[in-house]
């Protein structure tokens, strides 16, 4: 701001009133400066929420996977197409899981990409 304020008083602007323009323009480049510490603000808190939301995503993730793993669901064996289905995915959980995962973090990844490009 200074460098500024040094290059008009050395190219001395023609202006009716130069000290009302100086005013002016201190004023309009406060004005901006207040601007810019507001969208950086909103950028930090953005960031800060994001890694907040991954932190606890993935803690979430952890624990419901090892729950799952843990506790395993026993299908009832009538016969039906469901349980023959469930019986054959249950050797097969972990890749599953892993591809969902995958697929979320994927899609994170995507709409991270998305925003970033709005902005």
């Amino acid at each position: 701001m200074k460098d500024i304020e040094q290059f008009l008083r050395e190219n001395a602007p023609e202006t009716p009133a130069e000290g009302q323009f100086l005013i002016e323009t201190n004023a309009r480049l406060n004005a901006v400066e207040g601007i810019k510490k507001e969208v950086d603000g909103v950028r930090r808190r953005g960031r800060i929420a994001l890694i907040v939301a991954l932190a606890a995503g993935l803690a979430l993730g952890c624990l419901i996977t090892l729950l799952v793993l843990l506790h395993p669901a026993q299908p009832a064996t009538d016969g039906t197409a469901l349980t023959k289905a469930l019986e054959a995915l249950q050797d097969k959980k972990e890749i599953l899981f892993g591809a969902i995962a995958c697929l979320a973090i994927a899609l994170g990844v995507v709409s991270v990409t998305r925003k970033r490009e709005t902005l």
